[in-house]
């Protein structure tokens, strides 16, 4: 598994319940754009449009020896994803007012690019302050145990 990009802001500003895999519906210049790591997710969002999800706001830079001419860095792609983990999703989204959030984009086994996609509620502020407290804290002690 080779990771492409990563959402780091995702588990600062969510509190992250589910996370399922979904593939992406890209032509074959973003594909070799993406073995040069050129993309990131650090703005993009999930939307749900008429029973479908799109993955929103993600840059993926032209590859420089394409043919495409209508080649947009920044263009709405359909996420694959199955029928029951959809109606799954679909229903947290309007049930219990949940987002979907893009965690990470990767390159799996068969070199299929694949979305780590994350059902999550929005983090406070002082839920903030809290897992920052909680992260510091972790260095410290790593700290404290190496040198000991």
């Amino acid at each position: 598994m080779k990771v492409i990009a990563n959402n780091k802001r995702a588990t600062y500003d969510y509190d992250i319940t589910l996370k399922i895999n979904s593939g992406l519906v890209l032509t074959g210049s973003e594909v070799k754009s993406l073995r040069i790591n050129s993309s990131s997710i650090k703005e993009a969002y999930v939307q749900e449009k008429k029973g479908e999800l799109w993955l929103c706001n993600c840059y993926i830079k032209k590859y420089n020896s394409s043919s495409d001419k209508l080649n947009e860095p920044i263009r709405q792609r359909k996420l694959l994803i199955s029928k029951k983990e959809l109606n799954k999703l679909l229903g947290s989204i309007k049930k219990e007012g949940l987002s979907i959030v893009p965690i990470s984009m990767y390159f799996n086994d068969n070199g299929l690019v694949k979305l780590n996609i994350g059902l999550g509620r929005g983090k406070k502020k002082y839920d903030k302050r809290q897992s920052q407290k909680l992260k510091d804290w972790n260095k410290n002690k790593q700290r404290l145990l190496k040198n000991n």
